[in-house]
């Protein structure tokens, strides 16, 4: 491969990522209803996602480290969630800690954002044949694989997902898998 093919690629690689990052954002705004602390916030939205798939009645810590947020921010997040509706502050793990939990209108709220995240998401590849969506699926996860192996810090890479959709507990998880592979399978179990 020449270098003209590689920065041709990545190029288009680039500009896909963007287009679908916008489509996935607008849908996920559309299905706000209006909600202030989510439309417009991909963060709350993130939060509400987490918190609907993966996170079971997180301390805010956690919640903080799986969104990227400092500890100020993750409070003022909570806050704008909480003052919406959309989730309960309730005891932590130890008596300094507080976790959070949906609500039942941010059970509502997470379930229409990820269903309208989902359908922008499949749409995308609505072209694509079932041999050609399976090459995309290995090729992704390589991609993927790449970007776990070179991330440090920040924000959870799964913040946003599914993970029935990506196939985590039978270990078909790229990303899941890459991690596991770079700190220890305990390290990314899920809890």
């Amino acid at each position: 491969m020449t270098g003209d093919a590689l920065d041709h690629q990545a190029n288009l690689l680039g500009a896909v990522s963007l287009a679908v990052a916008d489509r996935a954002a607008a849908a996920v705004a559309a299905a706000s209803d209006g909600t202030a602390a989510v439309a417009g916030n991909p963060t709350a939205a993130a939060a509400l996602s987490a918190l609907l798939h993966f996170l079971d009645r997180p301390s805010i810590d956690q919640l903080r480290r799986v969104l990227g947020l400092t500890p100020s921010g993750a409070v003022r997040l909570v806050d704008r969630l909480a003052e919406a509706g959309l989730v309960t502050r309730g005891p932590g793990g130890d008596g300094r800690s507080r976790s959070v939990a949906l609500t039942p209108a941010g059970l509502a709220a997470a379930t229409r954002l990820s269903t309208a995240r989902a359908a922008a998401l499949g749409s995308a590849l609505a072209g694509l044949s079932s041999a050609e969506r399976s090459t995309l699926d290995d090729l992704l996860g390589k991609v993927m694989a790449g970007i776990v192996a070179e991330k440090e810090g920040g924000a959870w890479l799964c913040r946003l997902c599914d993970l029935t959709a990506c196939g985590r507990d039978e270990g078909t998880c790229p990303t899941a898998n890459a991690a596991a592979a770079k700190y220890g399978a305990a390290a990314v179990a899920r809890s």
